[in-house]
Parts: structure tokens; C-alpha cells; sequence
């Protein structure tokens, strides 16, 4: 009788499957790692450390704290990051660096050191598309009292905010809504004009970090 070969551990033998991220940056207020400029850029090296290999990395924004009248400007950024990490520990390792920085959540869309989105992850619908799409419709007045429990991507309210997009655009202008079917360049043009002019760009700008730095 012929010996069964032993069946190999698949997964030893597989590169790790890595996807690309997007990240959406910003701080209003002083952290423990400075001002929102020196902020940004020490968060930034600590997604390059935790999370993956920035590969592409926008320019500095001022915007208007949202909702309106809720605070002071915010610097805005973003970034497009490769990782192995799943969606979920994406967002807990930005839980993480944002707790670094000193930051408490407490109130909603309030000022803060330190704000990290996770705004997409490749092409992924999570954690299904008909939950996406009821936050997706969700009216302005409900997203300001409710808040979902689970992590839902691509963020439900991105094609809405210049403050997103505009970085976004720096960083990934092809990449595709897998809900809506735009480009982010698509939905950044669909905006307001007077929404995309408050979104203005500053003249200093974050430097992508080395891995290890």
C-alpha cells in the first residue's frame, strides 16, 4: 500500500498578501508630538513603522474644522501605505499611534492632536455592501448622533469631504470607489467648488520616511 504524502503547511510557502490603504491625516490642536505640522509627520513615520511602506504621500492642507465653527483650521494630509495587515488591525494600529500623540476620544468631530482615517483598502466593501450602503445614505443630522460599531470601508462619507478628497488626490486620483464606481479625481471634481477652494495648500510639506525611521 502506497504511503499518503503528508500535506504541506500551504501557507508557509505563500508570500504574504499585501494590499494598499489609504489613510486620511489631520490635527487641530498641539499633541504631545508638537504642533499639527510636527504631529502629522511623527504619525506619519509611525504608519511607515506599524503598518507598511508609505508609498505615495500628499501635501499639507489647511481646512476648516468641520462641523463648522468646532474648532480651529486643521492641517490635512493623507497616504497611501502597502501592508499585510488586515483592515481591522489597520485601524487599531492608527487607534494606537493616535493615542501615542495623546489623544482621547470623547466627543465627536471635536479638536483634536491627532485624527487617522482609514479610508479604503483596496478594492474592499466591509464588513458588507448592504450595511456600506446604510451609512453611505446616511442623512448629515443622523452621522452627527450616530456612530457605527464596526468598521465600515471605503468610508462612508469620503465623496463628501474636500478635506479628503483634495489630499486623496495627490495620492491616488485613479483609484475607484468599488460602491459608487468614481474615481477619486471623479468625486473631488463632483464637489462644490466653494467646498474644494477652502481646502488650500501649504507651502510645507511631510517627508516620507525611511522603514525604521
Amino acid at each position: 500500500m502506497s504511503q499518503e504524502s503528508k500535506p504541506s503547511n500551504i501557507s508557509e510557502n505563500l508570500p504574504q498578501i499585501r494590499s494598499v490603504v489609504l489613510i486620511a491625516l489631520g490635527a487641530n490642536l498641539p499633541s504631545a508630538w508638537g504642533d499639527p505640522t510636527e504631529t502629522l509627520q511623527k504619525a506619519v513615520s509611525r504608519v511607515n513603522n506599524r503598518i507598511g511602506v508609505i508609498r505615495a504621500l500628499s501635501g499639507l492642507y489647511r481646512t476648516p474644522a468641520f462641523p463648522s465653527g468646532s474648532g480651529p483650521d486643521f492641517v490635512n494630509a493623507a497616504l497611501a501605505a502597502e501592508t499585510s495587515l488586515s483592515p481591522v488591525e489597520v485601524l487599531s494600529a492608527l487607534h494606537t499611534i493616535e493615542a501615542g500623540a495623546g489623544r482621547e476620544r470623547t466627543v465627536r468631530w471635536s479638536a483634536r492632536g491627532l485624527d487617522l482615517d482609514l479610508i479604503a483598502a483596496g478594492d474592499l466593501v466591509h464588513p458588507d455592501s448592504s450595511t456600506h450602503k446604510e451609512w453611505y445614505n446616511l442623512t448629515l443630522d443622523d452621522q452627527m448622533k450616530r456612530a457605527p460599531e464596526t468598521l465600515i470601508l471605503p468610508h462612508p462619507r469620503m465623496q463628501e469631504r474636500a478635506f479628503v478628497l483634495v489630499p486623496l488626490c495627490d495620492v491616488a486620483p485613479d483609484w475607484v470607489h468599488p460602491v459608487c464606481g468614481r474615481s477619486i479625481s471623479e468625486m473631488c471634481a463632483a464637489l462644490p467648488q466653494g467646498a474644494v477652494d477652502q481646502v488650500q495648500k501649504l507651502h510645507s510639506a511631510l517627508v516620507k520616511p525611511h522603514k525604521g525611521a
